[in-house]
């Protein structure tokens, strides 16, 4: 049977309204991605690579420059809700497109969870109260209940919430980049020994978990303006910011702290403030670790509940998740299944536990979403205006599973066995689905 044709849009998006424009798009990809990561990986990176520790951020981002040329391409030509579960569906269908929603749903609400749970931990620190069993709990009800009601209330109350966050946790980051400087000492920059291949990959794997959250930020593509010319823009405009920020960061703190860098894995960020402009600045980059996690959890909740919404729409979850509020206009029974996910999850595991297959399965997506641009490129398929225009289209997205590949090189065994676990759940669940879907199956273009 032929691909499903998406050229038209799907009858349950008719009643979402498109409202987010390049600059809210973008604060949405910049306030995913600036989560908790940098606040914590300087130390790590520079543990593993010292004063080289620039090189594994540049790999990284010449590694996401590759992959975000191919999902501009594929989120250009998509406009449906859904991000990359919406790109890998249409370009393979139904099945292949179901496992990369349910791996980008899985990913993001653990990585939303993990974060949280570091943000109940500052929470406690300054309160009491949060630090105790019942008190953490009510801490994580409280903020996924918070964000859910915003995103309930409509699509452009959560992005403009997320403009507010984003600005206020970019300034503390700013301000260590620029004026940090006055604390640097050029030795401590000095490069003694340069990491071998296998170490390179293994931090450019954990400095992935800094750098993603796009997949999760473009979820809302049926709610996006002119997707053609939005998306590709915003994408460039959030991710060339960050790397830029990124670099600074950790040159900065590496320069003022040296080796003990990569012992301050409590707070890197906020010591290296502290030793270079005084206590002050210490306070103020704690605050704005605590302004980036509270933003994260919101642009996390706007973004993955369009996912359940996504999975819903198309027969995978029962039918009331894809419903639309009749007044607001948004999807409200997916947004609070969402919290209540997050909040279950956050108040009964760790940040490690939380974390530990993220990277894997983000790496997983973006290799998919590598192909499934090529496959859209090559099937013509164009939803949004015309498509963005990727240099080297016939083989960039290979050199992405390439560099994806060797980036997999450094994973263990037992990590492979867990996330194939998921994926193999996930596709039991597929075929119990499978009557409901040819119920509710829209039909194939003439």
């Amino acid at each position: 049977m032929p691909l499903k044709s998406h050229s038209e849009p799907v009858a349950g998006e008719k009643g979402l309204v498109r409202a987010l424009g390049v600059v809210g798009l973008a604060a949405g990809i910049v306030n995913i991605t600036i989560g908790g990561g940098i606040f914590r990986l300087p130390a790590e990176v520079s543990g593993t690579l010292g004063a080289a520790a620039p090189l594994g951020y540049l790999v990284c981002a010449v590694a996401m420059a590759i992959i975000v040329l191919c999902i501009a391409d594929a989120g250009s030509r998509v406009s449906l809700t859904g991000g990359p579960y919406a790109y890998v569906e249409t370009a393979f269908g139904p099945f292949v497109g179901y496992l990369a929603g349910v791996v980008l749903w899985l990913l993001s609400t653990f990585a939303m969870a993990a974060v949280s749970t570091v943000f109940a931990d500052n929470a406690g620190a300054l309160l009491p109260v949060f630090a105790l069993p019942i008190g953490r709990t009510l801490f994580f009800v409280l903020l996924f209940g918070f964000f859910g009601l915003v995103n309930v209330r409509g699509v452009s109350q959560g992005a403009r919430l997320n403009n507010v966050a984003t600005v206020a946790k970019i300034l503390p980051l700013l301000l260590l980049a620029i004026v940090g400087w006055v604390g640097v000492r050029a030795e401590n920059l000095v490069v003694t020994s340069w990491p071998d291949a296998p170490t390179l990959a293994r931090t450019a794997i954990i400095l992935t978990f800094a750098f993603s959250g796009i997949e999760s930020a473009l979820v809302p593509g049926g709610e996006v303006r002119d997707p053609s010319r939005t998306v590709p823009r915003s994408i460039f405009l959030a991710m060339g910011g960050i790397t830029i920020l990124y670099l600074l960061l950790q040159t900065v703190s590496r320069g003022i702290l040296g080796d003990a860098l990569s012992t301050a894995t409590t707070a890197p960020l906020a010591e290296a403030a502290g030793a270079a402009m005084g206590s002050w600045a210490r306070t103020l980059l704690l605050v704005g670790a605590s302004v980036s996690m509270f933003g994260h959890a919101g642009g996390m909740m706007l973004a993955l509940s369009r996912v359940l919404f996504a999975l819903a729409r198309d027969g995978f979850l029962p039918r009331q998740v894809a419903a639309v509020h009749p007044t607001y206009r948004t999807p409200h029974v997916a947004i609070m299944l969402q919290a209540a996910a997050a909040t279950v999850l956050a108040a009964t595991n760790t940040f490690e536990r939380l974390a530990i297959l993220a990277n894997i399965s983000v790496l997983l997506l973006y290799g998919a979403c590598c192909v499934a641009s090529w496959q859209l490129r090559r099937t013509g398929v164009q939803q949004g205006g015309t498509p963005f225009r990727v240099p080297a289209p016939t083989i960039l997205p290979w050199l992405g599973v390439l560099v994806i590949a060797w980036m997999f090189t450094s994973i263990k065994p037992l990590e492979w066995v867990a996330i194939l676990g998921a994926l193999s759940v996930a596709s039991l669940l597929y075929l119990a689905t499978r009557s409901r879907r040819g119920v509710l199956r829209v039909p194939d273009a003439p």
